[in-house]
């Protein structure tokens, strides 16, 4: 038997068990038998109904609000409801000992307002109280404030965050929120086969990160319901929990920062660790494929690093002795201008 419909047996029992005895109220003015089976029957009626929607929808309701409360909201708020009753419990007696009707309606009114008035401050002052405690928000922890970070979905694709994390740089817990990890799934399922290969790619990442990682990684349940895009929720969320961001996305991290959310852009770290080469030093490199402009060859260094070779055309599939002219950092990363020395 499911679970609707032992809630509408119940729900039927209970309210024709009212009904029952609203009946017997009602003796005064029907005769007994009718006004008990009438209002039995109704009640018993309402119950069969209305069960579903005062259990199983409000709960479920409630389930899916606190699910999108942030966890440190959720701790303070509980952490300030307790301070209030406890507050109004010790002006329950004095109240209770004013005259009627002050007596009996004090200490109800003075439990409302300061367990109201708890959860406001604390939910206003949440940050100090859990600097007070010694939590970090969204981890559950006793961890120190802010040491976390979220990853968004670029950042597990890409896959370098798998040996970043293996290095130390990261040392607080990685944040994988669920609408993250649905995005994956849902590219991993696409019909085009280069975005599918891609979607897999991060979930094969995502368990990769799950068993090697040194670094602690959780999947929140936390979400931000009133944004629908996911890179909005991913900078909501992270204003909401203190945390960074861990991404490749250029327009990511421009609105997060924007914001003030502060992002980590593994192509920005990639950049800043590559060797740095000056005009005037000399390398050698195989010229692979020519360059945009006429005569230009044009190869790479070992971190990728693309080498624009002037009159190197001519060189392709060649190993030649470059002396650098000049470097140029773009947006995309660094280039590398040099001519051949045999010129």
């Amino acid at each position: 038997m499911s679970v609707d419909i032992l809630l509408r047996l119940a729900g039927m029992i209970v309210l024709g068990a009212v009904g029952w005895w609203i009946g017997l109220i009602l003796n005064t003015r029907l005769p007994v038998t009718y006004a008990q089976y009438i209002v039995a029957a109704l009640g018993a009626c309402l119950g069969f109904f209305a069960a579903p929607g005062l259990t199983i929808r409000p709960v479920r309701w409630i389930g899916e609000r606190v699910r999108q409360i942030p966890s440190q909201d959720l701790l303070a708020g509980t952490v300030g409801l307790v301070v209030g009753l406890l507050i109004a419990a010790l002006l329950a007696v004095p109240f209770s000992m004013l005259p009627d009707p002050l007596g009996r309606v004090l200490p109800l009114v003075g439990s409302l307002v300061f367990a109201y008035l708890g959860i406001t401050v604390a939910l206003l002052r949440h940050k100090d109280l859990l600097e007070m405690l010694g939590r970090a928000p969204g981890d559950g922890k006793g961890s120190k404030k802010g040491n976390y970070v979220i990853l968004d979905t670029s950042a597990i694709i890409d896959g370098r965050i798998a040996d970043i994390s293996h290095t130390g740089f990261i040392t607080g817990t990685m944040l994988i929120p669920r609408f993250v990890l649905n995005e994956l799934q849902h590219i991993a399922d696409s019909a085009d086969v280069l975005r599918r290969n891609r979607g897999r790619r991060g979930l094969d990442m995502l368990n990769k990160l799950q068993k090697d990682s040194t670094v602690p990684i959780q999947i929140t349940e936390v979400d931000a319901a009133d944004v629908e895009e996911v890179d909005a929720k991913l900078v909501k969320l992270a204003k909401g929990l203190g945390a960074s961001i861990v991404t490749n996305d250029f327009n990511l991290n421009r609105v997060a920062e924007l914001q003030g959310v502060r992002v980590l852009n593994i192509n920005e770290l990639a950049n800043a660790v590559k060797p740095v080469v000056l005009p005037g030093e000399d390398l050698r490199i195989l010229v692979i494929q020519e360059g945009k402009e006429l005569g230009q060859g044009v190869g790479y260094l070992d971190d990728g690093t693309m080498v624009v070779i002037e009159n190197g055309r001519r060189y392709i599939g060649e190993e030649l002795e470059l002396t650098v002219t000049r470097v140029l950092q773009t947006v995309a990363g660094r280039m590398i201008f040099a001519h051949p020395k045999v010129d």
